[in-house]
């Protein structure tokens, strides 16, 4: 099970995350969406200790942390490294290693953190490029890939770790029209494969498609949770304002 409870976040004065509750179901697809600045990157890089909340509880099956008690846990706490472990994050703009190769990017985490021998990891790196069409680009460098090809790696790179929970935070914002088809291709495979995912994005059409669970964000608050139907009845008069600006 995983799920977070009552999140508190503030960025100096400014309160990002106001006691947010979510509860994100296994195998299932799970899409945040809401106005820039309501939170949902935050709340993201919170449930994978990317950033500690002030308070509130993560949990990721089995593995749980309670804020807001006495100091917060270091970054390379153990407690910290056992949960972040449980989580794969793709974010907007690829964040590849520049002065390693496609492969090296892919196996350096399985290497460097799971101490998985090299050998391994270079065989199931291998066969994460060929899932997500890049076999030929093996020994390229990120600056000689496309941002479509190099977001690709990116995920091949989350995948290589073999999460539990796959975190994507809008993967396609940084691309042009024509490139992010590639890459929502392969997020539409790993969902149908039954991935445990959290997408955000603002693309209404992908996440009609994708989603088991849709959550509107606003002002750092849950302003509601379900299906795209629910979300798209009308009856919440800040969500079909929203909605209907991204058509």
């Amino acid at each position: 099970m995983y799920y977070v409870r009552d999140i508190q976040k503030h960025f100096g004065n400014n309160h990002v995350l106001k006691g947010v509750s979510l509860d994100i179901e296994a195998h299932k697809t799970t899409v945040l969406v809401g106005p820039s600045g309501s939170g949902k990157t935050t709340l993201l890089r919170c449930i994978n200790l990317l950033e500690m909340p002030d308070s509130g509880v993560v949990h990721l099956n089995g593995e749980e942390m309670v804020f807001g008690k006495g100091a917060p846990p270091k970054y390379a706490s153990g407690p910290v490294r056992a949960l972040r472990r449980k989580t794969g994050m793709v974010f907007q703009n690829f964040q590849l290693f520049p002065h390693r190769t496609v492969l090296g990017n892919i196996i350096e985490g399985p290497v460097s953190v799971l101490k998985q021998d090299r050998a391994q990891a270079v065989g199931e790196a291998e066969a994460l490029l060929e899932k997500v069409g890049l076999s030929d680009k093996r020994d390229a460098w990120p600056r000689d890939l496309s941002g479509g090809q190099q977001q690709r790696v990116a995920i091949a790179r989350a995948l290589a770790m073999k999460p539990e929970l796959l975190l994507f935070d809008e993967p396609t914002s940084a691309l042009d029209p024509e490139l992010e088809y590639e890459v929502l291709s392969i997020i539409r495979q790993l969902c149908a494969e039954k991935q445990t995912i959290v997408i955000i994005t603002h693309k209404l059409s992908f996440a009609q498609e994708v989603a088991d669970k849709i959550v509107f964000f606003d002002g750092g608050r849950i302003l509601r949770e379900g299906s795209w139907d629910e979300m798209n009845d009308g009856s919440v008069p800040r969500i079909a304002q929203f909605l209907n600006m991204l058509r």
